[in-house]
């Protein structure tokens, strides 16, 4: 694996809820509210977890000043954690 991506790698696989944004992302654009539905769990806890994938630089907003109907999708060191994550199996 590359240097640069242990660090965000380990923190996607320290959570499921991350590692699910991450897989439901691989190949779409989704607001919070597809995430939640695709991941059965809370729209606050994938907002929270949005917020940290985003300040990693593993996503990003395509609307960011959109109130309602943001959209996201992966950002290129995004699909590489995904690539490992497939790579691993997790």
């Amino acid at each position: 694996m590359d240097k640069k991506l242990i660090i965000p790698y380990s923190s996607v696989i320290a959570s499921r809820t991350k590692m699910g944004i991450i897989l439901v992302l691989h190949d779409r654009i989704l607001t919070p509210s597809d995430i939640a539905k695709e991941l059965d769990i809370r729209i606050n806890h994938v907002s929270k977890y949005l917020t940290e994938l985003k300040n990693k630089k593993l996503i990003v907003c395509l609307n960011e000043y959109a109130k309602k109907g943001r959209l996201y999708q992966l950002t290129e060191l995004g699909k590489q954690i995904f690539i490992e994550l497939k790579k691993n199996k997790l």
